[in-house]
């Protein structure tokens, strides 16, 4: 009998091409499959929420998978362990209804970009957050970030040579945040869906009025022409992390947080 099984996945992506298999460079969806390969035999075709790009960084990715394995959904997490390289994990896996679509199905998707703050490097955050070595105006940055929210056309924020069907979408909360230490401050983004490149274009558009480089109406005339000129350049993509993705009964954020519930 087919079954879907469902799993988050966390990775560092420093030293993958993405989530999505490429001809060149390993990604981390292929490394996944060929451990599946391994526990099943089978063949299996991973579908994500989305993708990320070389450099990005997962919290929480979902993916399903079908499979006529009998191995219990809850100890796929542990058997890919067992065999995944130390900058991947299965967080959680569990089967799930047959209809589930990692990708097709998300209602809201999360995601955060690092900033370091400092005069100098910080060789701990290097791969996870981006060095900033000059001021930035905080207060430009929240109101910059707060323009965001709501249904817009971003054009202006994808990246050149993309064509999707559009460029509308809904942001449901776009904000700046203080981080663990003095240092460290995050913007946290969630939407409906997102273009290529979009979090990382408007992360590089609020660093450029965060630091007195372009006006704060830039961000609004952005948005009003769509055009790509118009925005800032495209953050690295170091400092990017997918954070949370959201489903109908189902949340990522409800099954990552069980450290020390061992069994």
């Amino acid at each position: 009998m087919t079954r879907r099984i469902r799993m988050i996945v966390q990775y560092d992506g420093t030293a993958y091409a993405g989530w999505q298999t490429q001809p060149n460079g390993l990604a981390v969806q292929e490394r996944l499959e060929q451990e599946l390969y391994k526990i099943t035999g089978e063949a299996i075709r991973l579908h994500a929420s989305g993708r990320t790009d070389s450099g990005v960084h997962a919290r929480a990715q979902v993916a399903h998978f079908d499979t006529q394995s009998r191995i219990p959904g809850p100890k796929f997490a542990y058997a890919l362990n067992c065999g995944l390289p130390p900058d991947i994990r299965v967080a959680f896996s569990q089967e799930a209804p047959a209809d589930f679509h990692a990708r097709f199905q998300v209602v809201r998707k999360h995601y955060r970009y690092a900033l370091w703050q400092s005069p100098h490097g910080n060789p701990f955050l290097r791969d996870t957050a981006l060095h900033i070595h000059h001021p930035l105006d905080r207060s430009l940055l929240e109101q910059a970030a707060a323009m965001v929210v709501g249904e817009h056309d971003f054009g202006a924020f994808k990246a050149a040579g993309i064509t999707p069907k559009t460029t509308w979408r809904t942001v449901f909360e776009s904000r700046w945040v203080q981080g663990e230490c003095p240092g460290l401050l995050y913007y946290h983004v969630a939407g409906s869906g997102f273009l290529y490149n979009m979090v990382r274009i408007l992360v590089g558009t609020m660093l450029e009025i965060g630091g007195g480089r372009r006006p704060l109406a830039a961000m609004e005339e952005a948005l009003a022409s769509g055009n790509r000129e118009d925005a800032g350049p495209t953050a690295p993509a170091h400092g990017l992390m997918l954070w949370r993705v959201e489903y109908p009964g189902f949340d990522t954020e409800a099954h990552i947080h069980w450290a020390g519930q061992l069994e």
